[in-house]
């Protein structure tokens, strides 16, 4: 597979603990908010010490604080279609699979569900899509999709930013996707491993691993300049995936000059009609997963980490400590899946098991128990602050003031337009808590945006 040196890894993955004062070293480095090498990331990965490893627990919390601060953006899948031309075993979408229910959306179906989502408060959507096997349809879908959704008001609340999870397109359709509006384009290599994803992978356009990670390349060459990438943990070794990851980062960085803007953790979970789903071969635990988010948010300081609905909400409430700074809500894995009440997990026509189906409003209520400020914060697309020029602001840490405007804003508009009178008195209650933490310039500010959301306006930034 490309830019993926399988030799170096399995020769890092064997490195043995390494010694106090080099852990030191690499400690330090991440405090100063300094890409960490795919070796120094590797030593960290091999700590099997308690009193070391929290130890980097506690960086990794410093170095997201520093960052980003305490805030935790939200947003919200939508699946539009799950009819698919590819043979991903470990998926219930998989082409050969005769137990799941399939479904495309249409447009008016499209705008029903972002009605019933911005009726619960949510502002950011990723949208999400199997493939089909013409290239050009699939795109043209996807961009009267977009549309569809931007196009969706309840009362004055529109939805901010549409991130997108998608097959590899060509520039040309990158360019599309880009006119369209999106912000982040997301695409998951599944397994680094080249054996193990040929193996997985049947017939069809996916079949193909080197076009998938070409997907990246071809996407900043069409203009867009916010990507997700991250492996699919559970089908290969968890240690090989993180650090061919990192491999691949640093590819971009040489290549482009410009790594992740976010990076996602999902590990798989059972998913109807899949026998490798539920294969155990590659779990880890929960200790090591933990640690190998924790070692993610210090090798690559300056992106997001995301964790999904497959986990626990209360893994999820723990990896916010370890670096986590995205997490979905209330999530439904299949195509008009908003429109029905109850366990979601019941009805076959999910792509995998979700372990964490609380509302938007729980979630919510928990981050802001935590002392989390909640955001649904998309100024940074509308800024241009993307792609280098976010990474300017971010990796020196210049980013944690917007960001800290922005999520108060957000969540007051959330408060004043959907909140139940018991998670309103904690918000503001925390609000005012991080109020009187800001500057006077920055607090200023904010008090000037929360006379503007009295009054009824709506969607102001920095």
């Amino acid at each position: 597979m490309k830019h993926i040196d399988e030799e170096k890894i399995n020769r890092l993955i064997q490195l043995p603990q390494c010694s106090r004062s080099e852990f030191d070293a690499i400690i330090e480095k991440s405090k100063n908010l300094q890409r960490l090498t795919t070796e120094e990331s590797a030593k960290l990965l091999a700590v099997k010490d308690k009193e070391l490893i929290d130890i980097i627990y506690r960086t990794a919390r410093y170095v997201k604080d520093t960052i980003y601060g305490k805030r935790v953006v939200l947003f919200v899948p939508l699946y539009i279609n799950n009819i698919c031309v590819n043979e991903c075993q470990y998926c219930s979408f998989c082409k050969n699979n005769k137990v799941t229910i399939r479904k495309k959306l249409t447009i008016d179906e499209i705008k029903e569900q972002t009605r019933i989502l911005l009726e619960r408060g949510h502002k950011r959507i990723l949208m999400l899509s199997s493939e089909s096997a013409n290239e050009d349809d699939d795109i043209e879908y996807f961009v009267k999709a977009i549309e569809a959704i931007y196009s969706v008001s309840v009362g004055k609340n529109k939805v901010k930013r549409i991130n997108v999870n998608l097959a590899p397109l060509s520039v040309e359709n990158f360019k599309k996707l880009k006119k369209a509006g999106i912000g982040t384009y997301q695409i998951f290599q599944e397994t680094y491993h080249e054996e193990t994803y040929r193996k997985l992978h049947g017939t069809g356009p996916k079949s193909d691993p080197d076009n998938r990670l070409d997907a990246i390349d071809r996407a900043f060459k069409a203009g867009i300049d916010d990507i997700g990438i991250g492996p699919l943990y559970g089908l290969y070794d968890y240690k090989f995936e993180t650090l061919a990851m990192f491999e691949h980062i640093a590819y971009l960085e040489k290549e482009f000059g410009l790594g992740p803007h976010v990076v996602s953790v999902p590990r798989l979970e059972p998913a109807y009609g899949s026998e490798i789903s539920h294969s155990k071969k590659y779990a880890f635990t929960d200790e090591e997963f933990k640690q190998m988010v924790a070692v993610i948010r210090l090798s690559v300081p300056y992106t997001g980490i995301i964790i999904s609905t497959r986990e626990t909400a209360e893994m999820r409430n723990e990896l916010l400590n370890l670096g986590v700074s995205q997490i979905s809500a209330e999530s439904r894995v299949s195509p008009g899946g908003y429109e029905r009440p109850g366990d979601h997990n019941a009805v076959k026509d999910v792509q995998f098991k979700l372990n964490d189906q609380r509302s938007i409003e729980e979630v919510i209520a928990d981050l802001v128990a935590y002392g989390y400020m909640p955001s649904f914060c998309a100024a940074c697309y509308r800024r241009e602050r993307t792609g280098k020029v976010f990474m300017s602001i971010a990796k020196p840490g210049n980013i944690k003031s917007k960001c800290d405007i922005n999520a108060l804003v957000t969540f007051k508009e959330y408060l004043e337009d959907f909140a139940a009178p018991e998670v309103k008195k904690h918000g503001y209650k925390l609000i005012e808590e991080k109020l009187a933490q800001m500057t006077e310039t920055d607090k200023n500010i904010v008090l000037k945006f929360f006379e503007d959301i009295d009054k009824g306006i709506r969607d102001e930034y920095v």
